[in-house]
């Protein structure tokens, strides 16, 4: 009670700042806060996905509060990653840059790359976080966030000290009993509280806040079976809702069912977020953004691949002072527009080093489906992820474009195994036992991170059906591919060499050619397999 009355009278006083926008038209309006929801690995899963004539995976979650700020605000439709890998995708977000223009964020990690002697642009480039805190803006993060400088922590946030935090399966899923389990719920949903709590004390009066909130929840690992053990999601519910490129078997849906039980913890997270904004006066003064760096981990077309499973990630808005509720938004985004649209809302300037486009007329538009139709495409990519997938700590280089009807896909070195070399594959047999082989990525297919569908896959790799979609998902793949997102959603029947699509592929061929052109992509010279990204000396 007495944290309540200090919220209230702290936060009630809220200094006006004004900006003009006149280029879009606006009156005057202050600056908002602004709470960035970004969920390591979250792909586009929410009960507000869900399509009536569309069976889905998200028929069977319910997530009111992740519902609630598309009910009360702007629920984007085609928002992709520039690059289904955290880092890079990250690099791309901070600094509103295609990602292979990010110097080192390019990769994973540094393992594998040599920068010594080299000039890393990583370290110069602007980011939208440090611009929005020059020019007024208090800026913090907590867990897995991006790169920027926060504010000067005041002496109400340090008071708070580090807010625990736990991984709501990993720590809730393995306590010993009933009461045990009920305690440790009440510990993550109190972190959550104290998270939100801290920044809306911590905020010098008169500022307002930028606050990105990164949860690992839903990357890997979990408790086996947590999905049902903890939020009642049935394995076998699943059964028609899996992918058509994987098989839908038993434990692929424990696998998934674990995934989406790690989404219910993002919803219960955000909703006591939701309670601290709301019982402080400040939720409507507060633009939230929900969002992800890409698609599910673990997932054979899923997370480090240009597939729609690995790239296409939620994005909701909400903001009531500002943005007309209840619209659905057809006009394509990438995540890398965040940094330029948070900057546009700010009344700050968009550097030019920056791709990025805002998407702030989308937001404050009163029109649903599509606002500008031009914005009907993105482009993706990637270039390495885990560093030794590949002898010699080569990547494995893809552009694609990706437009309402089509998926275009290059890749430069069709010769390379996507997911990584087979390496011990040999060794994995199915009298493994599957969750705890799964914890690895190491043995084979790096690339892929270590799950339970990658230990079934390959245990059951030899069986007649499970051979060929192994060998769709695993197996090199030819240097360019294509789909007719209309006849085949999931993405299964390449088109690329039907002569009948020459006019389409070479209509894509020249888009993917221009923006790198346009950008000095490293790729075009094969940069990218040389120093200082590619040191293949280092083991």
């Amino acid at each position: 009670k007495t944290m309540r009355i200090k919220l209230n009278k702290r936060l009630n006083l809220i200094l006006i700042v004004v900006m003009t926008t006149g280029s879009l038209g606006y009156a005057e309006e202050h600056h908002p806060n602004i709470l960035f929801f970004f969920a390591d690995d979250w792909g586009r899963y929410a009960s507000i996905y869900a399509e009536k004539d569309k069976p889905s995976l998200n028929d069977v979650i319910s997530t009111p509060n992740i519902d609630r700020i598309g009910r009360e605000g702007v629920v984007f439709e085609n928002a992709f990653v520039p690059v289904a890998s955290c880092s890079p995708c990250r690099a791309s977000l901070a600094t509103g840059r295609y990602f292979w223009n990010c110097g080192s964020g390019a990769f994973l990690n540094s393992k594998g790359s040599n920068w010594e002697g080299h000039d890393n642009s990583m370290k110069s480039l602007p980011k939208f976080g440090d611009l929005l805190r020059d020019s007024g803006y208090f800026v913090q993060r907590s867990r897995k966030t991006f790169a920027f400088t926060q504010s000067h922590s005041t002496s109400a946030i340090k008071s708070f000290g580090k807010v625990p935090y736990e991984r709501y399966g990993l720590y809730v899923g393995t306590a010993a009993n009933e009461q045990e389990r009920q305690q440790r719920h009440d510990e993550v949903v109190e972190n959550s509280r104290r998270e939100m709590q801290r920044i809306l004390v911590g905020t010098p009066e008169g500022q307002p806040f930028f606050f990105v909130f990164g949860s690992i929840n839903v990357h890997r690992p979990y408790t086996p079976d947590s999905g049902k053990e903890l939020w009642g999601i049935e394995p076998d519910s699943l059964q028609g809702l899996i992918p058509k490129f994987l098989p839908d078997v038993h434990d692929v849906r424990r696998d998934f069912s674990d995934y989406l039980g790690e989404v219910l913890a993002l919803d219960l997270m955000l909703g006591v977020m939701l309670e601290e904004l709301e019982a402080s006066g400040q939720l409507d003064d507060t633009v939230i953004v929900l969002s992800g760096d890409h698609g599910i981990p673990g997932i054979p077309r899923g997370k480090t691949n240009c597939y729609d499973l690995a790239t296409q990630v939620p994005l909701l808005v909400r903001w009531p002072k500002g943005i007309s509720a209840g619209r659905r938004v057809k006009d394509f985004v990438s995540i890398m527009d965040v940094g330029p649209t948070f900057l546009d809302l700010s009344g700050g300037e968009v550097p030019d080093s920056m791709n990025g486009r805002s998407f702030l007329p989308q937001l404050l538009s009163k029109k649903s489906g599509w606002v500008d139709a031009k914005r009907d495409s993105v482009i993706i990519g990637r270039e390495r992820h885990y560093y030794n997938a590949r002898p010699g700590n080569l990547p494995y280089p893809m552009r694609a474009v990706r437009t309402p009807t089509h998926l275009y896909i290059k890749n430069f070195k069709p010769e390379r195994w996507p997911m990584g070399n087979p390496y011990d594959a040999a060794k994995l047999t199915s009298s493994d036992a599957l969750y705890e082989m799964g914890l690895s990525t190491a043995p084979a297919y790096r690339d892929l991170d270590g799950s339970l569908t990658k230990a079934w896959m390959m245990s059951q790799r030899g069986s007649p059906h499970n051979k060929e979609l192994f060998s769709l998902t695993m197996d090199p793949r030819p240097s360019e591919e294509l789909y007719d997102l209309k006849n085949d959603p999931d993405q299964l029947v390449n088109l690329a060499a039907d002569s009948q699509q020459d006019a389409i592929l070479n209509a894509f061929r020249s888009r993917v050619g221009k923006v790198m052109n346009d950008t000095n992509d490293p790729r075009s010279t094969d940069a990218f397999d040389k120093l200082p990204w590619v040191d293949s000396t280092k083991p």
